[in-house]
């Protein structure tokens, strides 16, 4: 049988058009269709689709995407602004989930150094979830947009450190320096943006701006382009792309490109989600199942609370607290990245591994019903609820 790349992009928008067609139909979010169809036909599937190399790469094309987008309407002075305020809110967030999910996998038998990786794997919320169920109005223009923006760049960061020590043990960096490396790159990663926004970019711009299809390139390379650096920097290609966005995001064109990279942005949102789906190992969720379903219950709950609990703290208002910690009430994409770096560095085992997939999956399956079915979003079943 055929796997190529046409086949492989033919069987993902075929079966997603045909299950979210279904989806719809029954009044279900189409995220859903997205991951069960990857689940039916990944290589633990019906294994129609093998080429799993080729759908990561695709599906991560598509968060870079997303978080050029969401840099391309972020008032620095306003982000700075809630980055500082909802330090303490991360900080204290991302122990207590930490202990929680440390302690609840040595409870199920799990040994101490895949008990800590499960655990740090867990504190995570998801970007995509968070930014793609938010209403475009919310996201950009109010300030529950702003703050959690702030805390999903705040876990990010995080997120970034926990990786960079993984990739890090069994070489001859130390982990001080690894540690350190992110923090001082960062400054550095947008000092090149702004300056080759400000002598390169905007004159470029300004001179070919009524040629649509030169800008839309344009600002593909810049996206892509930054999101390279970033890697070659030590941070993650997704912060590189937030800020290739942010550092144009004064420009009189900025909307434009937000408008024209959106279909291409969902194009690949639909592979990622795929993705999700195919990543888990079915032969392995009978010996994982109780601990999986333990967990995820544990984090659904819990991360709403806390969420709600510490935003108040700050100041805010109760309804924007619950709005804000239902949303963020999941595990994160890059859970999903450290199940696959600890796999492949030998410091997690397969057991392990499979059971912070399927959290993860539990997690963005329910948290998704959750947000669509009570709160606005651009996906809504309710049309008092639909907002974009």
């Amino acid at each position: 049988m055929d796997t190529g790349i046409t086949f492989t992009f033919a069987a993902i928008f075929l079966g997603a058009a045909v299950l979210s067609s279904l989806a719809l139909y029954a009044r279900q979010p189409i995220i859903i269709a997205y991951i069960a169809l990857g689940m039916a036909l990944g290589p633990h599937g019906f294994g129609l689709v093998t080429d799993m190399a080729l759908v990561s790469g695709a599906g991560h094309v598509g968060i870079i995407l997303l978080l050029f987008l969401l840099g391309l309407d972020m008032k620095p002075v306003a982000l700075w602004n809630s980055l500082r305020q909802s330090t303490l809110v991360a900080l204290l967030s991302t122990a207590l989930f930490a202990v929680t999910g440390f302690g609840v996998s040595r409870l199920f038998g799990f040994g101490t150094q895949d008990a800590v990786l499960i655990g740090a794997a867990l504190i995570f919320s998801s970007t995509i979830i968070g930014i793609k169920l938010l209403p475009t109005t919310v996201l950009h223009h109010r300030h529950l947009g702003e703050l959690m923006i702030a805390l999903l760049l705040f876990q990010d960061l995080m997120a970034i450190i926990v990786l960079v020590l993984m990739e890090s043990t069994g070489t001859d960096n130390t982990s001080w320096r690894a540690l350190l490396a992110p923090l001082l790159t960062l400054p550095l990663l947008g000092f090149i943006s702004w300056l080759s926004v400000k002598t390169v970019l905007l004159a470029l711009i300004k001179r070919f701006d009524r040629y649509h299809e030169y800008i839309f390139l344009l600002s593909i390379g810049w996206c892509l382009g930054m999101a390279e650096l970033a890697i070659w920097l030590g941070l993650s290609a997704e912060i590189g792309a937030f800020i290739a966005g942010i550092s144009i995001a004064s420009s009189p064109i900025a909307q434009y490109i937000a408008i024209s990279l959106k279909p291409l942005r969902d194009f690949f949102l639909v592979v990622f989600f795929f993705s999700v789906g195919s990543g888990l190992d079915m032969q392995l969720l009978p010996a994982i199942a109780l601990p999986a379903a333990a967990i995820a219950t544990i984090l659904l709950v819990l991360k709403p609370i806390v969420f709600q609990f510490l935003v108040k703290g700050i100041c805010e208002e109760p309804k924007l607290a619950w709005n804000l910690g239902l949303r963020l009430g999941q595990c994160s994409e890059f859970a999903l990245l450290i199940a696959f770096l600890g796999v492949s560095k030998g410091l997690l085992g397969d057991a392990a591994a499979t059971l912070i997939q399927a959290v993860t999956i539990i997690t963005l399956l329910v948290s998704s019903y959750l947000v669509v079915l009570t709160l606005p979003n651009p996906i809504a079943l309710k049309a008092d609820l639909r907002k974009d």
